[in-house]
């Protein structure tokens, strides 16, 4: 057999860089409050079995419900509902998601003899840039990911807040009370919370 010695014939065909487009989806964020001094003074081993349970269950809830994780960032999580595939209750489906990862957080300190053990969980919809057909983390991106991190933040522990857009689409099966507007660090306006 010959080699061939020109360039172009022994370079590999470079892969079609993925698509961006505008897309309506509803992200969720989930973080596990006070995790780093919970962990802080256990047996790393334990802390990864208690996390890998931890993503298990948070993972299962919202696929369950058509939802795609996308990334695990330390003891947090991110979802997306509206990617690859829209649905008209995607919204709903993410608050309904956040409600059950947050008890499942719950139930598993009692199971594992941490009662201390809590969640905390954002949910936004709006516009977000998504790479289409990306197979890394990181395809969804823009505004909406940024202010479902920062409204989980504000969260209080076993909290779930969502943004007005997120309320609005999904209150005919979601009672929710009124948490006013607040200063989002990032974000000029003011973002409206409601707790689910």
């Amino acid at each position: 057999a010959v080699l061939s010695s020109h360039p172009s014939e022994r370079q590999a065909p470079a892969a079609p860089a993925p698509a961006s487009e505008r897309r309506l989806v509803s992200v969720l964020f989930v973080d596990l409050v006070d995790f780093t001094a919970h962990s802080e003074h256990r047996d790393p081993e334990d802390v990864r079995q208690l996390l890998s349970r931890y993503f298990d269950r948070s993972r299962a809830a919202i696929e369950q419900l058509g939802g795609t994780v996308e990334k695990f960032i330390g003891d947090a999580l991110m979802a997306v509902w509206g990617s690859p595939v829209a649905r008209e209750d995607d919204a709903e489906r993410a608050v309904h998601a956040a409600l059950a990862a947050v008890r499942a957080v719950t139930a598993l300190g009692e199971e594992v003899g941490h009662p201390e053990l809590r969640a905390r969980a954002g949910v936004v919809t709006g516009l977000a840039a998504v790479d289409v057909g990306s197979e890394v983390e990181g395809m969804v991106l823009g505004d909406t990911v940024n202010t479902a991190s920062r409204l989980q933040g504000l969260a209080a522990p076993a909290e779930v807040l969502v943004d007005d857009v997120t309320r609005r689409a999904s209150e005919g099966a979601i009672l929710f009370e009124d948490t006013g507007s607040h200063r989002i660090k990032g974000r000029q306006q003011a973002v409206r919370a409601g707790r689910a």
